[in-house]
């Protein structure tokens, strides 16, 4: 899967289209950690209908654009955490709970009143759908153990191991399930390990080889310092990084060129693979091929081309959907030019 010469692949989110979701409402809070169904134009009847045609103009945009390893780009979440966290047994949704976010302001998040348990497939038909519709590898994401734990106010196990445990059993069936469905690649998103680099350097590398145990086939990690819309000025550096090298998962996804990375750091990942961020979430301004290549350059002086996966910094749907194509084709482009360069 990821045996092509610098694959191309989202991280996660597409731009979802005005006439499924209202962007006013979807731009005026920080990414739902609960239900937010006001966000959506389509009735409950016609919603998964209406889903599944968003999604296949996401599809379609990716194919166009070039892209090696094409998603669903999300289109059926209000966020990338609340679709799969929200599906979980022993929560409480109506009576949310309050904890910081990463940037210390009040969000409401799951109340944890029982046992964390997966009753039922949540994303597996997304991937069943999307497999329906593509020759091409697709990828699907996931929130991962960690983050959907500091994205609930814990009133059960009373001890955070054990809380990321149950959370992990119950994402390590989802997967389980979502690679027999047809999922190429899986993602597990823990954007609060970085938020979090104490707790994750206690937890983290065993909650994701927890939650990707047993899992054959291409596997990543995504961190990040959070979508460009909400943070706009990201720090140089990962708190929480190397780390993430004794891990069971093939690749990490880090963010490079908003944040304007160093890519000597990858050198701190000796055996993993890298989505390695060449795409600026922050800006409308759309990247050339050369920009792309250039920054593709500069991570090939520290791993080898069999190491580089080409990826946006982090999910792209706060952006314009034009502005997001064009980036896609901006990335696949520059891609290209360095396969040449190295053919």
């Amino acid at each position: 899967m990821f045996d092509t010469l610098i694959p191309t692949t989202l991280v996660g989110s597409y731009p979802q289209p005005a006439w499924l979701v209202d962007k006013e409402k979807l731009l005026g809070s920080g990414p739902p950690r609960v239900r937010m169904r006001d966000v959506w134009r389509v009735s409950e009847e016609l919603l998964e209908e209406a889903q599944d045609d968003a999604t296949l103009t996401a599809l379609h945009d990716q194919e166009r654009a070039g892209i090696d390893i094409v998603s669903d780009g999300e289109i059926r979440r209000e966020s990338y955490f609340n679709r799969f966290a929200n599906a979980l047994d022993g929560l409480d949704l109506d009576t949310p709970g309050i904890v910081p976010s990463r940037s210390g302001n009040p969000t409401q998040v799951p109340r944890v009143v029982g046992p964390i348990r997966r009753s039922k497939p949540v994303q597996v038909r997304d991937v069943e759908f999307l497999r329906g519709q593509t020759d091409k590898p697709i990828k699907i994401t996931i929130p991962g153990a960690f983050t959907m734990a500091k994205l609930a106010l814990d009133e059960h196990y009373g001890d955070q191991e054990a809380l990321i445990t149950a959370y992990a059993d119950a994402l390590n069936e989802e997967v389980c399930e979502l690679k027999s469905a047809g999922a190429d690649v899986i993602q597990i998103d823990e954007p609060y390990m970085q938020a979090n680099p104490i707790e994750a350097k206690q937890y983290g590398v065993a909650a994701i080889d927890r939650a990707l145990d047993g899992i054959e086939g291409p596997t990543v990690v995504h961190l990040c310092f959070g979508y460009a819309y909400v943070v706009s000025e990201k720090p140089e550096g990962y708190s929480f990084l190397p780390e993430l090298d004794a891990c069971c998962a093939d690749a990490i996804s880090i963010e490079a060129a908003q944040p304007k990375l160093d890519p000597a750091i990858l050198a701190k990942l000796p055996s993993k693979k890298i989505l390695f961020g060449v795409i600026d979430l922050g800006t409308e301004e759309v990247e050339t091929a050369e920009m792309v290549a250039g920054r593709l350059r500069g991570a090939l002086k520290h791993i080898p081309a069999d190491r580089l996966i080409a990826a946006p910094d982090c999910g792209m749907k706060y952006l314009p959907r034009d502005v997001a194509l064009g980036k896609l084709r901006a990335m696949a482009e520059g891609a290209a030019i360095i396969r040449k360069e190295l053919n």
